[in-house]
């Protein structure tokens, strides 16, 4: 048998995914520079034209029958390429791409409060996808791929290409990280944020104060203030907890929705009513679309919760519940962005209960609800040095953990397994979040029965 050295073949490897990384990252890194250009305009648009928010349940019904006429199985979004990674069966479809854009532009247009990430990994995924048919790669090499199409998507939409590649790695299963798809990962991540900046493209920056130098801390080397600590970890279970409700209110909300309201068109429509109650019920416009930026100087925002008194104490809550509602009856964009906002206005609000730096936290609640909600820690840790400085890691690392923990084993992508129970530490490598949560209701309906029929009793 002839010798083959292990160097020739960590070679030829990174010479294969460079190469098949590079068109995709080409097209993944302009299809989202694309999206958040027109999601820009899209955004400034609606806020100068407030009565376009009267026309969302019109929205939603064309949304139903885009994906009811063209979307077959593109309707799974971000669970269908996941659920093609841990057992590839009809693939991931290129029309996805044009589909998911065109929808997730409607939902904002009209004042839906969603994200932008989901769009951002549908489309990396439906690429990478149809890249791999063209390519003719083998199964596993193509799961490899569209780990690499989530990377991409994710790492260029938010600028955190370190971030994007390990979240592609650690979102699909609970406990655990496939490896073998790290430099895929990274290389298209890379590639594609760079793409994406290239054509004028600029994301959000966010800035966190330095902290007082102490004379006296726990670890000296990371200037750990233990008091300081103490809330972060204080803080970081409260961002679990919310993560929780966050993502069980929303399959809640689905759930409810589509055995309730019969014909399926009449979801969405239901969906844009109460939206557009709820605006007049609170009383801005502030929780309505992406909340990256608000149209006033004193609009509650992400960006503006990095300063002091720039989110109410309940500020978290109205995003929650408009976000759960846009998503969970039928309109189309992602839950991250909306997630990010939740965060800091409740890391604000925390702070401002604690006596904490608002800035810091803020940004320790914009990681770490997320982290909760998607069960990434670690890449929600990156997330926080990608974006606000490594000064804070520890700070950061200690929020997400908790918060993933806090989170229990729920989370917002249905078809995430769990490999290790967060609770008792059992393995389950083949039981999905979905599920576990079909269970859940069957037991739950079990105990409701039982306790009904002894009253009646």
């Amino acid at each position: 048998m002839a010798y083959r050295s292990p160097l020739l073949g960590i070679v030829r490897y990174l010479i294969k995914w460079t190469l098949l990384s590079l068109p995709l990252s080409l097209i993944v890194g302009s299809l989202v520079a694309l999206f958040l250009w027109l999601l820009d305009w899209v955004t400034n648009y609606r806020m100068m034209h407030p009565g376009l928010l009267f026309l969302l349940p019109v929205t939603g019904i064309a949304i139903y029958f885009l994906y009811r006429l063209w979307g077959k199985n593109a309707e799974g979004g971000n669970n269908l390429i996941m659920e093609e990674i841990h057992e590839p069966g009809g693939g991931v479809p290129a029309h996805m791409t044009p589909l998911v854009l065109i929808t997730t532009l409607l939902t904002h247009f009209n004042g839906g409060s969603a994200g932008r990430e989901g769009t951002a990994v549908q489309m990396g995924g439906s690429m990478a996808h149809l890249l791999g048919r063209w390519f003719r790669l083998s199964p596993l090499d193509m799961r490899t791929m569209l780990m690499a199409g989530i990377a991409a998507g994710f790492g260029a939409v938010f600028g955190t290409p370190v971030a994007g590649a390990v979240f592609a790695l650690e979102v699909l299963a609970i406990g655990t990280i496939r490896y073998n798809a790290l430099l895929p990962c990274l290389i298209a991540a890379t590639l594609a944020d760079i793409v994406t900046l290239s054509w004028g493209i600029h994301h959000v920056h966010y800035t966190v104060s330095a902290l007082p130098v102490l004379e006296h801390s726990l670890l000296p080397f990371l200037q750990t203030n233990v008091a300081l600590l103490c809330k972060v970890i204080a803080a970081g279970a409260a961002f679990g907890l919310v993560a929780y409700l966050f993502s069980e209110l929303l399959h809640t909300i689905k759930n409810v929705s589509k055995s309730w309201i019969k014909p399926g068109w009449l979801i969405p429509v239901a969906g844009g009513i109460i939206i557009i109650g709820l605006r007049y019920a609170s009383g801005t416009a502030d929780y309505l679309g992406l909340g990256v930026m608000g149209q006033y100087s004193t609009s509650v925002s992400i960006v503006n919760a990095f300063h002091t008194g720039g989110a109410g104490y309940w500020s978290w809550l109205w995003k929650l519940v408009f976000t759960a509602i846009t998503l969970g009856m039928g309109f189309k964009g992602g839950e991250v962005t909306p997630l990010f906002f939740i965060g800091a206005t409740l890391g604000n609000a925390i702070a401002m209960l604690l006596g904490a730096p608002p800035d810091l936290f803020a940004a320790i609640g914009f990681i770490a609800v997320f982290a909760g909600a998607t069960n990434t820690p670690i890449a929600c840790t990156i997330m926080g040095a990608e974006l606000f400085g490594g000064s804070y890691i520890f700070y950061f690392a200690v929020a997400c953990f908790t918060a993933y923990y806090f989170s229990g084993n729920t989370g917002i992508y249905h078809a995430q397994r769990i490999s290790i129970s967060k609770t008792d530490g059992i393995d389950l490598p083949n039981e999905t979040l979905s599920h576990l949560r079909e269970r859940k209701v069957l037991r739950n309906r079990r105990i409701f029965s039982l306790l009904l029929t002894k009253w009646r009793k």
